[in-house]
């Protein structure tokens, strides 16, 4: 079995917004500046329409919310599994997927409200918004600048990967860590002055608009995969539907019973169960066999007993869950809000060598468990 830390997308080194969820640039094919690819923008548009202080922003009427949603729900599934995609293919998926939905939010939003998100979407990426086709279009940004640019974003990538792997390692604690953070974003800033001319910079601030605090935005995340029932037996407590459960806070769970790293989780799966079930709770467990015993469901039947596990479990026997939702190990455990949103995952043992994973998904289940519901 392999041990993890919680995963989120592959990591791009964004400074502005630090959201953890990979990304691309959209450059002109032309461009003479090839390297761009080395320089990476989160895909804003999709981690930021889903939020409720967006649609806030954006003043969305009640009559199309539901479009935004079901807009999500046409691009959320490819996106998911994206995250498995190497770096090339995911650039070339991410791409697709936000042209996508920004085609499908142009059939309802009004001019006022696109402009308005293409705002928002500038202000999420910070300075890197002058690697965008339409900002580097609107200030004239020469080739030669450009090319300046990406060196400056690479050097400060480079330099933030030393710093976690320093902060990794135990090299620095975290006052030297953040002294050294901020050091690194004031060498980016600088660069940039350095970089553009005064009309530039004056440029800038008409194409972000008025500023929005990101510290709002809690949803960036998919919605989750639908239960699959193909070549599914439910041993206890089913069969669900995810759509089913809106309004309750939802932990999947993927297991193989035999897994050692898997049996170390199960305390934690049957105290949340335990601790949360009153308000609002929902642990499935989903066995997803590896070995030949795996697969015997009698003998799955018979571990859920011996486990104690108290909710909903069923035997994934033909993959179906395990596929759908693109995962790769065990264990692994997903929270999915009110909404439906997949809002925290973890893969791997949750206090694997001192990790207070357990405590930190603790902490997420409680607060999703304060949320409104929809």
């Amino acid at each position: 079995m392999i041990h993890s830390r919680r995963l989120t997308w592959p990591v791009i080194l964004a400074v502005a917004l630090a959201w953890n969820m990979g990304g691309i640039v959209h450059a002109d094919p032309e461009s003479s500046t090839a390297n761009l690819s080395v320089v990476q923008l989160p895909p804003v548009l999709l981690q930021m329409i889903r939020d409720d202080a967006v649609h806030r922003e954006l003043n969305l009427t009640e009559s199309q919310k539901p479009q935004v949603l079901a807009a999500l729900r046409s691009v959320d599934p490819r996106w998911w599994l994206a995250r498995q995609l190497q770096p090339s293919a995911l650039a070339t998926e991410l791409e697709s997927l936000t042209t996508e939905l920004r085609e499908r939010l142009a059939t309802f939003l009004s001019g006022e409200q696109q402009r308005r998100l293409t705002e928002l979407e500038r202000q999420a990426v910070g300075t890197r918004m002058m690697l965008r086709d339409d900002v580097a279009k609107a200030l004239t940004v020469t080739a030669q600048q450009r090319e300046s640019l990406v060196a400056v974003f690479s050097e400060t990538d480079q330099s933030v990967a030393k710093l976690q792997k320093e902060v990794s390692q135990g090299q620095l604690d975290q006052s030297l860590s953040q002294e050294k953070m901020d050091s690194i974003k004031a060498a980016e800033r600088q660069g940039i002055v350095d970089i553009l001319t005064d009309e530039q910079k004056a440029g800038l601030t008409k194409l972000t608009g008025p500023p929005f605090d990101f510290s709002r935005v809690q949803r960036t995340y998919p919605l989750a995969p639908e239960m699959e029932s193909k070549g599914v037996t439910w041993i206890q407590g089913g069969p669900l539907k995810l759509a089913d459960l809106r309004g309750k806070v939802v932990a999947v769970h993927f297991y193989a019973f035999q897994c050692i790293n898997c049996q170390r989780n199960f305390p934690h799966y049957q105290a949340w169960h335990a601790d949360f079930a009153d308000r609002g709770l929902v642990v499935i467990g989903i066995q997803r066999p590896e070995t030949s015993a795996e697969r015997d469901l009698k003998q799955v039947q018979s571990a859920v007993v011996r486990d104690g596990f108290e909710f909903p479990v069923l035997m994934d026997a033909a993959s179906s869950n395990w596929d759908v939702w693109g995962n790769t190990m065990w264990p692994s455990v997903y929270l999915i809000d009110k909404q439906g949103f997949i809002r925290r995952w973890w893969q791997g043992e949750m206090n694997w060598q001192g990790i207070e994973g357990e405590k930190q998904m603790r902490e997420t289940i409680e607060m999703l468990l304060s949320e409104d519901s929809p």
